[in-house]
C-alpha cells in the first residue's frame, strides 16, 4: 500500500465522516512533484553539471527570445525566486561561463544577464533532452491521460491563481 492510501486509511479509520478526497489529491500532487523530482530531474541535472535552479535560469533566458537577455528582476520574478537567491545563482552560472552581466544600455545603473555563446548551445543541446526525460516521468499515463491531467491541472492553477 503507498504511503498516501496508509495515511488516508488511518484518518478513514479515525474520522470517518470526513471527505479525504481533497487530502489524498494534495498528497499524490506533492509526493508526484517529489519523486518527479528526485528521481528524474535532479540526476539529469547533476549528470549535466546544474542544479534545477540553474537551468530554471538558463531556460528562462533561451526562451525569452534572441538576444537571451533579462534584467535580474524580471528573471526572479518569472522564477518566483527571491533576488537573493537569483544572485547566487546567476554568479555560479557566471562562473561556469553559461551567462554574463552586462550593462543596461536603458538603465545606467542597472545590469541585464545575458545568455553566452556557450550558454546558449547548452541549452539548445539540453532542452529536448530534458523534455525526453519528462515524458519518460510520465510513461505510466497514456497520451489522452497525460493530456487530461494536463487540463485538470492547468484548471486548479487557474482557480488558484
Amino acid at each position: 500500500m503507498n504511503k498516501v492510501k496508509f495515511v488516508t486509511s488511518q484518518w478513514q479509520r479515525e474520522m470517518p465522516e470526513l471527505d479525504l478526497l481533497p487530502m489524498k489529491v494534495i498528497a499524490h500532487l506533492g509526493k508526484a512533484t517529489r519523486l518527479i523530482t528526485r528521481d528524474y530531474l535532479d540526476p539529469f541535472f547533476k549528470s549535466h553539471g546544474l542544479q534545477l535552479g540553474e537551468f530554471d535560469v538558463l531556460a528562462t533566458l533561451r526562451r525569452s527570445g534572441a538576444p537571451y537577455e533579462l534584467a535580474p528582476t524580471q528573471l526572479f520574478e518569472a522564477l518566483l525566486i527571491s533576488s537573493g537567491g537569483m544572485t547566487n545563482r546567476l554568479d555560479r552560472l557566471e562562473k561556469a561561463g553559461l551567462i554574463a552581466r552586462a550593462p543596461n544600455p536603458e538603465d545606467r545603473r542597472g545590469t541585464l544577464v545575458v545568455l553566452t555563446e556557450e550558454g546558449l548551445a547548452l541549452m539548445n543541446h539540453l532542452v529536448p533532452l530534458h523534455v525526453a526525460n519528462e515524458a519518460r516521468s510520465l510513461d505510466c499515463l497514456s497520451q489522452e491521460e497525460q493530456e487530461m491531467l494536463e487540463s485538470l491541472l492547468g484548471k486548479l492553477l487557474d482557480g488558484l491563481e
